[in-house]
């Protein structure tokens, strides 16, 4: 349903700007023979010859992954913790306090992990074994929360190449369209129209690399959570039962 909505969304306002690809890309490549151009306007004389409806849906793209990918960064740098530290707390905190001050520490400390050891220790009356399902059951909802939005930035990577093929596949029909209503094949004229619409395509790889970078990022930060919240989920077992002796 996705690709559908931007398949008619480029093609709708591709037609009409793919009218102006070889008197375009004609200018920009005179342009680029002064060579004096700074790099920020050669970038949006790109932009322009690329088309406001492919480049524009690219940009709508790389805009939202950018803004899914820092969001889970922030979220995940602030849900790692030092779990030895915790672990040692609480389990300070079980040997003098008892349970609700264990509880009082797991409650003011940030994290999957503290959450995690909190809906343990709340069940603590129950038994062991419903103490070990309490924390692998609330440990994948703890992992499902650090993985959302992951399919959203997938879902971009995966888009953005074929919104940029899809581009350059319109350009160049209306290209060679207009090649045949002219009778004229000069190298020329098909070196700067095809030069012209393949921006879509360097575009939509560009968007798509830019968001894969930060996609393994995430899922890294991801495993080494998961990694600390299993492992510290085995010494807080361990806590436990050594409490109850």
């Amino acid at each position: 349903m996705v690709l559908a909505v931007l398949g008619f969304i480029t093609f709708s306002a591709q037609y009409a700007v793919a009218q102006r690809v070889t008197e375009s890309g004609q200018k920009a490549f005179a342009t680029e023979q002064t060579g004096d151009e700074p790099a920020h306007q050669q970038l949006k004389t790109k932009f322009i010859e690329g088309g406001p409806s492919i480049m524009g849906t690219l940009l709508i793209l790389l805009i939202f992954g950018l803004a899914l990918a820092i969001e889970r960064i922030i979220y995940l740098s602030l849900a790692s913790g030092n779990s030895k530290k915790l672990l040692a707390n609480v389990e300070e905190a079980l040997a003098n306090g008892g349970i609700e001050a264990a509880k009082d520490i797991c409650r003011n400390t940030r994290g999957p992990v503290a959450s995690i050891f909190y809906q343990g220790l709340s069940r603590m009356d129950q038994g062991i074994e419903v103490v070990e399902k309490a924390i692998v059951s609330y440990g994948a909802v703890q992992m499902s929360q650090l993985e959302k939005g992951l399919s959203w930035i997938s879902l971009f990577i995966a888009t953005a190449p074929m919104v940029g093929f899809l581009g350059t596949v319109l350009g160049m029909v209306i290209a060679f369209d207009d090649i045949a209503k002219a009778g004229d094949i000069s190298p020329n004229v098909i070196a700067v129209g095809m030069k012209v619409v393949l921006i879509t395509t360097i575009a939509g790889l560009v968007v798509a690399i830019i968001l894969q970078f930060l996609y393994n990022f995430v899922v890294s930060k991801i495993d080494s959570i998961v990694m600390d919240m299993e492992d510290s989920s085995i010494s807080m077992i361990d806590i436990l039962i050594k409490s109850k002796k």
